[in-house]
């Protein structure tokens, strides 16, 4: 055992307690074996049972610091344990909660499990990847349990694999310009439903989906095809079965002892950051994904229940939380220079993207779930009705770049009742396709990163399920088929064009160009490269509005000849086929314009592409 390590987890330290802490597979008094060590502090007694001991209850040498550990000669990877911690209340057994592995749900067991010796292939990609500030980044947010499925199959082999899924997921993602995947949480977890935000091994990959290594093979994969890899990761709360880190020793090891602050709304259990050791265990996991899995980027879960106590910001600053935040959002920084950290965080909270050192919380991204909310509430309302909240669209600029905001349209938005991204659109069927192509064209060229769960391209009608696949027999019908059609092209417009990505977090790379017909539900705006070498001006016209804008007059910076270079009344998209010739720029009033025409509810850009007409 490494007794530094050991010695800072207690003090609230160490960011490499899975080093010690565990099963490890060891070689001791002339012997191999294994070595397993826990923290029980207030237990009265911790005893080994597994496969090595016919389930049969050793004893484990307590340390005067409350760690018991012992050395199992002759055990092996793929044994199952779990250790038995003996309390004032009686005796129960607990899985390890460092374990790397375990049974698959609804068992509990640990299983020893050794993680080194992965042949990973990534180094070149490894040493290229940074923040992706200047990058195109387009995130596909994957549930591995339901984006596809084995029809026909048990529950217990519904499932894709890692390997299955590298098979098919990364070609897909590839064909249709994602840049990027981020999984929801694969950290062990016994409720389906919970869709792995209910957890209970903070250091092993579900099994689910196989063994450990094959998720390496998977995330190596994608590095391969060039797509990076983000894991959805749940610092706040964890499950409150008895099996796992609920009352561990007997007492609250890693909750709070104040009921009143103990619980969340979600039926689980906040972590008490005031304990030293907790912060260790938390640094230590967040760590531990990006040390051994090779993540490109973590997505902390709920990040308002760290930030206020209980998540509310009425009962005041969680001080803790936020200590717990910035201490390690500055460890992974130093450790993992090029990993992104993105927080789903939809508070006030000041500074969430700023760096540790200047006083922030030390994210790189922020969620910006107002840009969302309004968005879609927009969308919901009857055409009539949107020139009174033209504010809806407007509003997210006047403080997007107080923070470092990605664009999310998550998994979140497709549940409880809450309705698809289309079906929310006011209107018809008929109505609702190509308003959806005119939000998704406003979606990827208003400035920020990009994510949209999977099954939005496929323009769901149907609310997300975790017990089947998304739809993918809607690409049987043309009206589906069409818009998945759309919005691969349109990933690929917006990957090729600089405007739109190389400047998301300058402000001078966006100008309002038209908010004088918002009452029209019309919105232009420019996006800027800003760049003297590779110029690129794209000119976006939105029409909201069920009727066309016929010779509308659309505000240029620059005189010369204007082209449309991308329309979602395409044909080929399901619209009908309308398309700008070139236009010569005019001057009203001293400012340049182009003449053109902008069918109801579309989405339509234009680009400078000579001084004069030949």
């Amino acid at each position: 055992m490494d007794e530094r390590i050991l010695r800072e987890y207690l003090q609230g330290q160490s960011c490499e307690a899975y080093l010690a802490l565990g099963a490890h597979l060891a070689h001791e008094y002339g012997q191999d074996g294994a070595r397993f060590t826990v923290y029980a502090p207030r237990a009265e007694k911790v005893f080994l049972i597994g496969e090595f001991s016919e389930w049969n209850a050793w004893d484990m040498e307590h340390r005067p610091d409350g760690f018991w550990t012992i050395f199992v000669e002759g055990a092996h990877a793929g044994q199952m344990y779990k250790y038995r911690v003996q309390t004032e209340a009686g005796l129960f057994d607990r899985a390890d909660p460092f374990a790397f592995w375990a049974e698959v749900r609804p068992q509990t067991a640990s299983i020893l499990y050794d993680l080194d010796g992965f042949p990973w292939t990534d180094g070149a990609w490894m040493q290229s990847r940074d923040k992706n500030y200047n990058r195109p980044m387009s995130i596909y947010e994957v549930h591995a349990g339901s984006w596809r499925i084995h029809k026909g199959k048990s529950d217990a082999e519904r499932f894709y694999t890692y390997d299955e899924l590298a098979d098919e997921l990364i070609p897909y993602v590839q064909k249709n310009g994602y840049t990027h995947i981020e999984l929801l949480p694969l950290t062990e977890h016994p409720l389906d439903a919970s869709w792995g935000y209910q957890v209970s091994g903070y250091f092993a990959a579900t099994s689910r989906y196989g063994e450990p290594k094959a998720l390496m093979r998977l995330i190596d994969r994608c590095h391969a095809a060039g797509i990076g890899v983000i894991m959805d990761f749940v610092p706040a709360h964890f499950i409150n079965d008895y099996w796992a880190l609920a009352n561990f020793d007997g007492h609250y090891l890693y909750e709070s002892e104040d009921a009143t602050v103990r619980y969340s709304e979600w039926g689980t259990t906040f972590f008490d950051f005031t304990k030293p050791h907790v912060v260790s265990f938390m640094k230590s996991a967040l760590d531990f994904w990006l040390t051994y899995y090779h993540f490109d980027g973590i997505r902390y879960d709920a990040v308002s229940r760290m930030l206020y106590v209980c998540g509310r910001e009425d009962r005041g600053v969680n001080e803790a939380g936020v200590w717990m935040l910035r201490s390690a959002n500055y460890m992974l920084e130093q450790r993992h220079p090029g990993v992104m950290r993105i927080a789903e965080d939809s508070t006030t909270f000041l500074k969430v993207t700023a760096p540790v050192v200047y006083g922030g919380l030390g994210f790189d991204y922020k969620w910006d779930l107002g840009w969302m909310n309004d968005a879609l509430d927009y969308m919901m309302k009857r055409p009539d009705e949107r020139p009174a909240f033209a504010q809806k669209i407007t509003f997210s600029l006047s403080y997007f770049y107080s923070d470092i905001f990605l664009l999310p349209l998550s998994h979140d938005e497709v549940v409880h009742g809450k309705r698809t991204i289309l079906d929310k659109i006011y209107g018809s069927q008929a109505e609702k396709f190509p308003q959806m192509r005119a939000f998704w064209v406003y979606f990827f060229t208003h400035p920020g990163k990009k994510l949209s769960f999977m099954g939005n391209e496929l323009a769901e009608f149907k609310e997300w399920d975790e017990k089947a696949a998304i739809g993918w027999n809607l690409l049987d019908f043309p009206q589906h088929d069409a818009f998945h059609r759309f919005a691969a092209q349109l990933q690929a417009f917006y990957e090729t064009h600089p405007s739109l990505y190389e400047n998301d977090y300058n402000a001078a790379g966006f100008q309002w160009m038209d908010l004088k017909h918002t009452g029209q539900c019309i919105f232009a705006y420019c996006r800027d490269s800003l760049d003297v070498n590779r110029p690129e001006q794209l000119y976006v016209a939105l029409n909201f509005s069920d009727r066309p804008m016929l010779d509308y007059r659309l505000p240029v910076c620059k005189l010369g000849v204007y082209e449309e270079v991308f329309s979602t009344d395409a044909a080929e998209f399901g619209g009908e086929g309308h398309h700008n010739p070139k236009v010569q720029t005019r001057l009203a009033g001293g400012t340049p314009s182009i003449r053109v025409d902008l069918p109801a509810f579309s989405g339509t850009i234009f680009r400078r592409v000579a001084d004069d007409l030949q």
